[in-house]
């Protein structure tokens, strides 16, 4: 008898820790649409209290606290709820032009020195491709050229590095190595731009806020997150147009040389572009088609139009077709497998091409998300992120 109540107790405990351990996994901001639900599974003894409210500008915040039997705190969390705003799709091909924050290493390589000597200056040194250099001896680095004043400058001394990494600083050593040019290098590649074609997706009327993408800008030799200190979008003029194969991408190829600036680019997110239009004229767009964001259960499988513009950067729409949703991805930007039915827009394209990322989704009369990605073993297949992913990251940037 008294081992069944000891097993009683150790699965009583067992789903008591796997229960809290779920609840402390829940993150600490949650933000949601007016209307939209957050759904928690009740336990006996669990207790979820409103613990105060604030009010700013379309959001409403609720602080919230889980008790285990009034007593033991197991975690607080802050709900955002946002007033379901409306948006204006764009759908036109624009210009990105990026620059980071210090400058991004994407590469190392030795150096022949002064005596014919191949050395590593970054060997045995706390420095991997995809760190940020923000200083050098403390002087602040906020392009190539300045990196390679404070290099020469140093004449060989030991200098300190003040880097970012995922996120966290940290502080390295490293010496420079003159070269035969009697010059003195790290045997670092290194960027402090990036620049690139995509796709406007919409604005917001009251705040000239605007998204882009539906994805991030990752640096193509890290694959990392580029950590941005400022930017820009401009006007592009599509110079080609390649069509997807299976196995093989296509893509739209612009030019962003002598175009008009159309905004600044204030983060770079895993689900998108974020900025302000500065110059909402040179879009030439017919600003009075505004649509509300769908929430998630208004999403249906089937027919759906894709907004994109492809020839005279005039915007059209195009059929698609919704094949399966994740209504409970909060995590990436595969949010709905899509799938090209418009016989135009296969002709030109092939599908989803690189470029179209950030092309708006109409349904139903509301805007329910962009395209994001292509499955590369079939072009006409890819992937679209939620509207209401994109909207919500305009609150938290």
């Amino acid at each position: 008898m008294k081992k069944i109540k000891n097993s009683v107790i150790i699965i009583f405990l067992f789903i008591l820790y796997s229960y809290i351990a779920n609840i402390t996994l829940i993150p600490s901001e949650i933000t949601l649409l007016k209307g939209e639900s957050f759904k928690i599974r009740r336990m006996y003894g669990l207790e979820v209290m409103e613990t105060a409210s604030t009010s700013s500008t379309n959001v409403n915040t609720t602080h919230i606290a889980f008790r285990l039997f009034g007593k033991l705190k197991i975690k607080d969390i802050n709900v955002n709820i946002l007033e379901n705003k409306e948006v204006v799709p764009i759908g036109k091909i624009i210009g990105l032009k990026l620059y980071t924050n210090g400058v991004l290493i994407v590469g190392m390589s030795e150096i022949e020195n002064m005596n014919h000597e191949i050395i590593k200056p970054y060997e045995n040194v706390n420095v991997q491709e995809g760190d940020t250099i923000i200083k050098i001896n403390e002087e602040e680095i906020d392009d190539i050229e300045t990196l390679k004043k404070v290099v020469n400058n140093s004449k060989g001394e030991n200098l300190s590095l003040t880097l970012v990494r995922d996120g966290t600083v940290l502080t390295s050593n490293i010496t420079p190595t003159a070269t035969r040019e009697n010059e003195y290098k790290l045997g670092l590649w290194v960027k402090d731009a990036a620049t690139g074609v995509g796709t406007i997706t919409f604005y917001e009327k009251d705040t000239q806020e605007f998204v882009a993408l539906g994805h991030g800008i990752a640096d193509g030799d890290t694959n990392k997150l580029i950590d941005i200190d400022s930017g820009e979008i401009v006007t592009s003029k599509v110079l080609s147009i390649k069509k997807g194969e299976e196995g093989n991408p296509g893509e739209i190829k612009g030019t962003i040389l002598n175009q008009q600036t159309i905004g600044n680019v204030e983060k770079n997110t895993p689900f998108g572009i974020y900025g302000k239009l500065t110059n909402l004229t040179s879009l030439n767009i017919d600003t009075s088609r505004a649509y509300k964001v769908a929430l998630r259960n208004d999403i249906q499988l089937g027919k759906a139009t894709v907004i994109c513009s492809l020839e005279n950067n005039v915007p059209e729409e195009y059929a698609i077709e919704i094949e399966k949703i994740y209504p409970q991805n909060n995590s990436d930007n595969k949010s709905m497998l899509i799938k090209v039915t418009d016989n135009r827009l296969l002709e030109k394209t092939g599908g989803i091409i690189r470029g179209l990322s950030g092309a708006p989704i109409i349904q139903n009369g509301k805007f329910i998300g962009a395209v994001t990605n292509v499955l590369v073993s079939n072009p006409q297949i890819g992937y679209a992120i939620f509207g209401d992913l994109m909207v919500k990251q305009l609150v938290q940037y």
